[in-house]
C-alpha cells in the first residue's frame, strides 16, 4: 500500500494564520491549527511581519504534520507592504491593505498617469488599498525608514522567503501592488514612486516550485514549497472555480469575484484586475468594510448577530474604517432615516444590507469585466467567516437575486494553498486537485426575488450622502486623509 502522501495549506490572514494538513488523494482535512495576529487600532493599520513567522510555526505546529508533510504553500492577505533590512528584518511594522492613510498617494498616482492608463497597465485603478500607494506614502512620510529599505515583500512573499531563502512571488499577489502587469513589473510605476525594482522578488511561473524548505524553519526540512498567492487567488483554487462562476467572500473585507476569460481593465475603479494563481485572470470588486463592521453594529446594540428584523426604511453606511468601494478612504459610519418605529433588529439588518450593497451592485461589472455574461444565472458561491450565518445568507440572497451556494469546505484559503502544494507532487493544475477533492459541494438556497427598494435606498442615500464621505481638498493635500 502506498505510503500517504499529506500537504500544508496556509492562510495567513489579517487577524489569523490558519494552517490545514491534508490528504493528497481524498482532500481529508487531517489536522488544523490556528494562531491569532495583532493588528494596531486607530488610522494605522499595521502589524510586525515577525508575528506572522511566529503564528506560522504555531498553527502548522498544531496541525501534527509539520514535521512529516511532503510540501506546503503559503497563501497570505493581498496588498500588505513589508520593508526588509539588509538582513531580512522588518524595517517597520507592515502597512496593510486597509490602512487608508496613503488615499492621498493613490490619489496623486491616478492623476499622473491617467485611470484608464492605469487600469491598461497593471489591470487596476490603485486605492489606498494598493502596495504601490503604500510605498509612495512611506516615501513621503517616512523617508528615513524608505532609505533603509533592501528589500519590499507582499506578506506571502514574506513568509514564502523565510521558508526557503528564495526572493519569490507569484503573478497573482504581485496583480494587486499596482506596479505589476501582464510584461512584468511596470518600470514607469516604480519610477514614479521611488521604488527600485531591484527591491522586488522574481515572479515565479504558474505552478512553479518556490524553493525547498530550509532547516531550522517550522516545517521539515527538505519539503517542496509552492509559489503560493494572495488570499483571494487562493480561495478561487481552493474551489477549482471555472470561468463565470461568482464568488462572494464574507470576511474582515468582503469581495466578489469570478475568474474571467479576458483580462480586466475597468477604468472606473470598481473592479480590480487581478491575475488569478494559474494563467488566467480573477476581476474583483472589494469593500474594506465586512463581516467586523456589521458585528461591531451589534455589539453597540447589544443583540446577537443573528438577531435582525425585517421592515423599515433606516439605511445604514457602515464605513468604519473609510471605505474602497464606493473609494471613500475618509468615510466613516452613516445612518439615516431613524423613526420613532425603528427598531434595533431592523437597524442590525439595514448594517448587513450596506454591507453587501457595494459588493452586490458591482457582480454583474466583475462578471463583465472577466468577459462573462451576468445573465448567465450561475448560483453564487457564498464563502468566509460569514458564510455559515443565516442573517448574511438571507440578505445575500434577497439583495442578489441569485441561487446561492454555501460549500461545506471551510478555511479555503488555506485549502487553496494546500492545492498547490498538492499540485507540485501530482502534476495537476491546482485547480483540477480542487475540484477532485469536491470542495464546492454544499447545500444550494432557492432564489427569491431581487429587493431592489432596498438597494435603490441605499443607492440613494450614498449619493446624497456623499459629500460628507469626501476627505476634504486640504486634508488630501496635506495627507491626513481620515
Amino acid at each position: 500500500m502506498p505510503a500517504q502522501r499529506v500537504v500544508i495549506g496556509v492562510d495567513s490572514s489579517t487577524q489569523s494564520t490558519k494552517a490545514l494538513a491534508v490528504d493528497v488523494e481524498t482532500g481529508a482535512v487531517l489536522g488544523e491549527g490556528r494562531a491569532a495576529h495583532t493588528v494596531s487600532a486607530g488610522p494605522a493599520r499595521e502589524s510586525d511581519p515577525e508575528q506572522w513567522w511566529r503564528a506560522l510555526g504555531a498553527a502548522t505546529a498544531a496541525t501534527g504534520w509539520a514535521d512529516r508533510a511532503a510540501a506546503c504553500s503559503i497563501a497570505g492577505q493581498q496588498h500588505g507592504l513589508v520593508t526588509l533590512d539588509a538582513t531580512g528584518r522588518p524595517v517597520r511594522p507592515a502597512l496593510l491593505w486597509n490602512d487608508v492613510r496613503s488615499a492621498p498617494q493613490a490619489a496623486a498616482l491616478a492623476a499622473a498617469f491617467g485611470p484608464a492608463e492605469l487600469a491598461r497597465r497593471t489591470g487596476s485603478v490603485p486605492t489606498a488599498a494598493f502596495t504601490s500607494a503604500k510605498w509612495a506614502w512611506l516615501r513621503a512620510r517616512e523617508p528615513a525608514a524608505a532609505d533603509h529599505v533592501a528589500a519590499v515583500r507582499l506578506p506571502h512573499d514574506f513568509l514564502t522567503e523565510r521558508l526557503t531563502g528564495e526572493a519569490v512571488t507569484d503573478r497573482g499577489d504581485a496583480s494587486g501592488t499596482g506596479w505589476w502587469g501582464p510584461d512584468g513589473y511596470d518600470q514607469e510605476v516604480l519610477a514614479r514612486i521611488g521604488l527600485d525594482p531591484a527591491l522586488l522578488p522574481e515572479v515565479l511561473a504558474p505552478g512553479a516550485r518556490a524553493g525547498l524548505v530550509r532547516s531550522g524553519t517550522p516545517l521539515r526540512e527538505g519539503a517542496l514549497v509552492a509559489t503560493g498567492t494572495g488570499d483571494n487567488m487562493a480561495a478561487a483554487l481552493g474551489l477549482g472555480l471555472t470561468p463565470g462562476r461568482p464568488v462572494l467572500s464574507l470576511g474582515t473585507s468582503g469581495t466578489v469575484y469570478a475568474v474571467g476569460r479576458t483580462r480586466p481593465a475597468d477604468p472606473n475603479g470598481t473592479v480590480a484586475g487581478f491575475a488569478d494563481a494559474l494563467g488566467g485572470w480573477l476581476p474583483l470588486a472589494c469593500t474594506l468594510n465586512c463581516s467586523l463592521a456589521v458585528d461591531r453594529f451589534a455589539a453597540l446594540l447589544g443583540r446577537d448577530r443573528e438577531d435582525v428584523e425585517a421592515g423599515g426604511t433606516v439605511v445604514v453606511l457602515p464605513y468604519l474604517d473609510g471605505e474602497r468601494t464606493p473609494d471613500l478612504p475618509g468615510a466613516s459610519g452613516l445612518v439615516h432615516g431613524l423613526r420613532h418605529d425603528t427598531t434595533p433588529g431592523q437597524l442590525l439588518q439595514a448594517a448587513y444590507d450596506g454591507a453587501a450593497h457595494a459588493l452586490l451592485t458591482a457582480l454583474d461589472d466583475v462578471l463583465r469585466a472577466g468577459g462573462e455574461d451576468p445573465a448567465a444565472g450561475e448560483p453564487l458561491l457564498l464563502i468566509g467567516g460569514g458564510a455559515a450565518g443565516r442573517a448574511w445568507q438571507q440578505t445575500v440572497l434577497r439583495l442578489s437575486g441569485r441561487a446561492v451556494q454555501v460549500p461545506e469546505a471551510r478555511e479555503l484559503v488555506a485549502l487553496g494553498a494546500a492545492a498547490q502544494a498538492a499540485a507540485l507532487l501530482t502534476g495537476e493544475p491546482a485547480d483540477a486537485v480542487a475540484r477532485r477533492w469536491r470542495t464546492t459541494e454544499g447545500r444550494v438556497l432557492d432564489p427569491v426575488p431581487r429587493d431592489e427598494d432596498t438597494l435603490e435606498r441605499i443607492t440613494g442615500t450614498l449619493r446624497r450622502a456623499r459629500a460628507l464621505q469626501e476627505v476634504p481638498p486640504d486634508e488630501r493635500q496635506e495627507g491626513r486623509g481620515r
